[in-house]
């Protein structure tokens, strides 16, 4: 898939997953339908694509929310591995290699590369990080980082 090819597919996924999600109101209904199409939409390059949510009964930790994938991590401290650097952040990792990422998490040996993008809710609180793993090393660019934005950006927001 060339990089014009990719951009054209996440805009056309933005406006599908903003069109399903219109007027819902569940978080979960909303990360669980963000985390399937954007799961069928670049399979098999995303291996793992799921939503990690602030617990409001432990704010210093992430929990594991909707997601396509194998078995994830249930809980990721704020700070710590990929995850954990985002929300403490607020900014996105896009890492090529998890094996060259101090305090990397190993969910899942197969995982090579990784995205994580912070969500945030209407008052720019974060509220939870999108994960997205691949078995293939340097699996992500800035079209990926600009697609996946756009989408949580406005995940949200609807």
């Amino acid at each position: 898939m060339t990089k014009q090819q990719k951009q054209t597919r996440y805009n056309e996924l933005y406006s599908e997953i903003m069109a399903v999600v219109a007027g819902e109101t569940s978080r979960t209904a909303r990360y669980a339908t963000a985390s399937c199409l954007l799961s069928q939409a670049f399979s098999p390059r995303f291996y793992w694509t799921g939503f990690y949510e602030i617990d409001p009964n432990k704010p210093d930790e992430l929990v594991v929310g909707p997601y396509q994938g194998t078995l994830g991590c249930l809980r990721i401290t704020i700070g710590k591995g990929v995850c954990g650097t985002c929300a403490k952040t607020g900014k996105t990792q896009l890492v090529p290699d998890v094996h060259a990422f101090a305090g990397h998490i190993a969910c899942d040996p197969v995982t090579r590369s990784e995205i994580v993008v912070p969500v945030l809710d209407t008052q720019n609180q974060l509220v939870a990080v999108l994960d997205v793993d691949s078995a293939e090393p340097d699996a992500f660019d800035l079209v990926d980082q600009m697609g996946l934005e756009m989408i949580c950006r406005d995940l949200i927001l609807v």
